[in-house]
């Protein structure tokens, strides 16, 4: 792409306000959500800490149905008014109320009703927060199609994200110190400011930003199908295996900085240095982003992600030898950690963007909710486990709250809130160091697709494959879309003995996924027989387990339905035969490029 060319798609600054302004609030929001919440529930609401490690991770665990399903929908939704915007305009209102519940608890429940209100109003924000953040996140690859522009408009959306953030972070603190609020009384304060600041943005965005018409009138693809040619895309599984190893690094240090701060540094003023850690960090994100934007553009966006890990790493690692009354010191080191935090906020984005136009590039599809979904969904089943499981770990070490901790909880604490991100982030780098689009290789992917939309060959800049337009192929693309629901294996089975094995196959499939979804549930059934009691770690990881086994499940369900309809002859013989073999050429090219 020229530089001229580079100009003129050039965002205007009010378009990058519009888009990231809500961004203010939906991080704001999640500050208290990831930092505070736990210890919030657990001393002052005073619901066991074994039944919020349960609460969290099912949650969670059912963004595995909710964020698939939210990413397709959106992809396929054709209104007058896109694709994108119904969503955001109907899910951040409700979203804010859950919000403002969750952190609004009555305070004459007792222990039963706290523990149900957290879990109906927990549930709601995250289900909600999907229905407007996933397709808020999936408008911005579709604003501007340029390399650099993209990182420039998720550079203005993650100092949005920061700035709230940091007014996050800092104003539970100030309220209790300076305010002379209750912490129940700040919590419900900031809930309803944080609220409001939601819905006006996300209503004002969806008034005022406009859609590519051209992206929402494309036939959007069948689920399923879907899912297995994202899990194809080389430069998709690079990217999605570094956020999830990476998610583990960003999950445990928000849960346990209160207990850090209060366990392990131990300030007179708890409170107050609490909110100036958190302060810190997020302000030093939020003052060195322009530098990181200068570099991004400089030396490239894959350089400047991977020297970004190097703070996180050392500045984590240091943290482990602090002790009580490190203030000053630990002040350093977060100062230090968080000067590299907003890169990977605003470069994660901006390569994804890219990751997707590839995918255009080979099934001629704006799959741009659907990619966002797997980037969400999937380093969600690492960062429940790496949130949740802690502090079940705390529990059954004997954690109590409100008083001095045993050596081996303190040794606890320290080691997970130190040592364990900075292997996850450092096993991140290793993984990150593998992807393989640059500016190069994007220009010659977005001229491939401007080829395919003239009727022409084009070729993938990262295999050397010579890619034909989707409606030009040997197959053509309803059939080939179809027959994406069956792995080659059991295209091959289906070849070579018939319907009937075939089916069995794909119902064991099924059966497989809903035994391990039931097995699951019956542990934790099994386990969490008291509120008051601790369920442990296993249980924890049961609900996880369970989440994820439903959804592959349903995954499975809808390949067994079209399963039937291929052995019933919904396709010859000699096209499933000529699928094979494009198929076959095509992984050739991949494992020689990888190699």
């Amino acid at each position: 792409m020229e530089a001229g060319s580079r100009e003129r798609e050039r965002l205007p600054l009010s378009l990058l306000l519009l888009y990231g302004f809500p961004s203010f609030a939906g991080a704001a929001m999640l500050v208290p959500i990831y930092i505070h919440l736990p210890k919030f529930y657990s001393d002052v609401v005073g619901v066991p800490l074994g039944f919020l490690a349960i609460g969290i991770a099912g949650a969670r665990a059912l963004d595995a149905l909710s964020d698939p399903l939210v990413g397709w929908l959106s992809d396929r939704t054709n209104s007058r008014f896109g694709r994108r915007r119904p969503y955001i305009a109907l899910g951040a209102p409700l979203c804010a109320i859950a919000f403002y519940a969750l952190f609004a608890p009555p305070e004459r429940l007792d222990v039963g009703q706290a523990s149900t209100w957290f879990a109906i109003s927990f549930v709601a924000y995250f289900v909600l927060h999907t229905v407007y953040a996933l397709p808020h996140y999936a408008l911005g690859p579709e604003l501007t199609l340029d390399y650099h522009e993209r990182t420039r408009l998720f550079g203005y959306r993650e100092a949005f994200a920061i700035l709230g953030t940091v007014i996050a972070a800092a104003a539970p603190g100030a309220l209790m110190s300076a305010g002379g609020l209750s912490e129940r009384a700040a919590f419900r304060d900031l809930g309803f400011v944080f609220a409001i600041a939601l819905a006006v943005s996300c209503w004002i965005l969806a008034v005022r930003v406009k859609e590519r018409p051209e992206f929402a009138t494309r036939t959007s693809n069948p689920f399923v199908p879907g899912v297995r040619r994202a899990l194809r895309n080389q430069p998709f599984r690079v990217l999605l295996g570094s956020y999830v190893v990476g998610s583990a690094a960003g999950a445990i240090p928000g849960t346990f900085m209160p207990f850090f701060n209060a366990y392990v540094i131990r300030p007179e003023n708890e409170a107050g240095w609490l909110a100036t850690y958190l302060a810190a960090y997020f302000g030093a994100g939020f003052l060195f982003l322009p530098v990181w934007l200068w570099a991004a553009r400089r030396f490239g966006k894959k350089p400047t992600w991977l020297a970004s890990f190097a703070f996180g790493i050392s500045g984590g690692a240091g943290m482990f030898f602090l002790d009580r009354g490190d203030t000053l010191a630990t002040l350093a080191l977060i100062i230090w950690s968080g000067s590299s935090f907003g890169a990977g906020l605003f470069l994660g984005p901006s390569i994804q963007a890219d990751v997707i136009d590839y995918d255009e590039l080979h099934t001629g599809k704006r799959r741009e909710a659907q990619y966002t979904a797997f980037w969400a969904m999937l380093p969600k089943f690492v960062a429940i486990p790496s949130a949740a499981i802690p502090i079940a770990v705390l529990a059954t070490l004997g954690y109590r709250p409100n008083v001095e901790q045993t050596p081996e909880v303190v040794l606890a604490i320290r080691a997970i809130f130190a040592l364990l991100p900075a292997f996850f982030s450092a096993l991140a780098f290793v993984v990150a160091m593998r992807f393989p689009i640059d500016e190069r290789a994007h220009q010659r992917i977005r001229a491939g697709i401007a080829a395919h939309a003239r009727g022409e060959s084009a070729i993938d800049p990262l295999t050397g494959e010579r890619v034909l337009p989707p409606n030009q192929r040997a197959v053509d693309e309803d059939t080939g879309w179809f027959l994406d629901h069956f792995s080659r294996r059991e295209l091959q089975s289906y070849l070579g003995s018939g319907g009937g094995v075939f089916q069995r196959r794909v119902a064991f499939a099924v059966t497989l996924a809903l035994g391990v979804c039931v097995g699951a549930s019956m542990i934790v059934a099994s386990r969490v027989t008291s509120l008051e009691e601790d369920p442990g770690p296993v249980a924890v990881m049961a609900i996880v387990v369970a989440g994820f086994a439903l959804a592959v499940t349903c995954y499975h369900l809808v390949r067994l339905w079209q399963a039937r309809r291929l052995a019933h002859g919904a396709v010859d013989r000699s096209v499933v035969t000529a699928w094979l073999d494009g198929a076959a050429r095509d992984e050739s090219l991949v494992v020689a490029a990888v190699e």
